[in-house]
């Protein structure tokens, strides 16, 4: 059986959240990705945030302030659905379609960040294994690009 340490990314950068938004802004700009794991400034590097680079737009766009004059704190969401490195793939596909995230954390069990694990790497998975044994099937990954991309109801829908 797949696991989650077989396609993730290990060398994930972090940010703290008492770090500027420029800081997380450089990090996604030098990794070519939309995410940061935000980590406890403690140096234990227990994960306690992520920011995307939606979130550091629509913080700097709705504060009217520059990414550096913003800290990641302001923006960053603390509610984190991370796996773990010996987890299926199937268990965090499962918890990206459940969470609605194309991203996880990947953390040991002290809440360390290991690496990250992203719809891309479970989409490289499927590519670049053919599809015979791949670690990822195709209908798994449509799957979990459905559940995350569905529009989220309007808090009036629930009304």
């Amino acid at each position: 059986m797949a696991r989650v340490e077989d396609v993730m990314q290990k060398n994930a950068r972090a940010c703290h959240a008492d770090d500027a938004m420029s800081e997380a802004a450089r990090i996604m700009w030098e990794r070519d990705c939309g995410f940061a794991p935000v980590v406890a400034s403690d140096g234990n590097g227990r994960v306690v945030g992520v920011i995307t680079d939606r979130d550091l737009c629509m913080a700097a766009y709705t504060r009217g302030k520059s990414l550096g004059e913003l800290r990641v704190a302001e923006a960053m969401t603390t509610d984190v659905h991370t796996c773990a490195p010996g987890d299926s793939i199937a268990a965090a596909e499962a918890t990206m379609r459940a969470g609605r995230v194309r991203r996880l954390p990947v953390v040991d069990a002290g809440g360390q960040l290991l690496g990250v694990l992203s719809l891309a790497d479970l989409a490289r998975s499927l590519s670049r294994e053919g599809r015979g044994k791949a670690r990822v099937t195709a209908m798994e990954l449509a799957e979990v690009l459905d559940a995350v991309s569905a529009p989220r109801p309007a808090a009036s829908d629930s009304a």
